[in-house]
């Protein structure tokens, strides 16, 4: 598990844990013989912009990925991403055309046009150390 004192991977608003609790319970419903551990949260290369998040139900747990559970929500970072996402806070939100999981991400330096893909400078182990 990855641990700096006073800093968390990721942490979550209350309506993101709301969310992701429903995400969970709906994936209860559907898969009553595969249950979920939480929301698998990641990055990938992709876009305009080079990288993009990621997210899927997850069901185990990989070497080095890291654990979040807060306000009653499991996270799971997956472990190629915890530099990227050092930080981030999860927020969801609506409005009237869509619903979207929003990410509050110190280390992204740009976006694209249209939000689908991000630039994200992974903390460095300088950085990390000086907070």
């Amino acid at each position: 598990m990855f641990s700096i004192p006073g800093l968390k991977v990721v942490s979550l608003t209350d309506a993101a844990a709301r969310r992701i609790r429903e995400i969970m319970a709906q994936s209860a419903r559907d898969n009553p013989d595969a249950p979920a551990l939480g929301l698998r949260v990641g990055v990938k290369k992709g876009g305009c912009a080079g990288m993009e998040y990621t997210f899927e139900v997850a069901h185990a747990t990989g070497k080095g990925d890291e654990v979040v559970t807060e306000k009653d929500a499991t996270v799971i970072v997956d472990a190629k991403a915890v530099l990227f996402l050092l930080g981030t806070e999860l927020d969801f939100k609506t409005d009237r055309f869509s619903s979207t999981f929003v990410f509050n991400n110190p280390n992204q330096v740009s976006a694209c046009g249209c939000g689908e893909s991000v630039e994200i400078k992974p903390r460095s182990e300088t950085a990390l150390a000086a907070q």
